[in-house]
C-alpha cells in the first residue's frame, strides 16, 4: 500500500536546493566558461581529423578553448594556426598547453628519437 506524500509525517525533500548547494561548492574556486556550439564542434572535429579519439578530442578541445578565452584569442584563429603544424609540432603544442593547465605534480611529454648518428658510432668497425 502506497502512502500519499501529503499523508506522510516526514518533511518534503526539496532536491533543487541540494543541487544548487553542491554545484556552488563544487565550482567555488573555478569560473564557468561557456562556448558557442559551432566553436566546440569545430575544435573537436579538428582534433578528430588529426587522429585523436573522440573523448581525447573533447578533452583537449576544452582545455584549448579555455586557454584561448583566458588569453583573449579567437578559437578559429587558433585553429588556423594549428592547421599549419605537422603531427609532432601539434603534439608538442598540445602537451605544453595541457601541462600549463594541469597540476604541477606531473607533466606530459614525448620522446623523439634522434635522427643524427653519434660521432662515435662512425668509428666502430665490424
Amino acid at each position: 500500500m502506497t502512502i500519499p506524500s501529503s499523508a506522510s509525517n516526514l518533511p518534503r525533500r526539496d532536491d533543487s536546493n541540494d543541487d544548487v548547494t553542491k554545484r556552488f561548492f563544487n565550482t567555488y574556486y573555478t569560473s564557468s566558461l561557456a562556448f558557442p556550439s559551432n566553436e566546440v564542434d569545430a575544435v573537436v572535429g579538428f582534433f578528430e581529423s588529426k587522429g585523436f579519439a573522440k573523448s581525447a578530442a573533447q578533452s583537449v578541445g576544452a582545455v584549448l578553448m579555455q586557454q584561448a578565452k583566458i588569453d583573449g584569442v579567437k578559437v578559429f584563429e587558433l585553429l588556423d594556426t594549428l592547421v599549419q603544424f605537422d603531427k609532432i609540432q601539434l603534439s608538442f603544442t598540445v602537451a605544453q598547453i595541457i601541462n600549463f593547465n594541469r597540476q604541477k605534480i606531473s607533466t606530459l611529454g614525448f620522446k623523439v628519437a634522434p635522427t643524427k648518428t653519434p660521432l662515435e658510432s662512425r668509428n666502430i668497425m665490424d
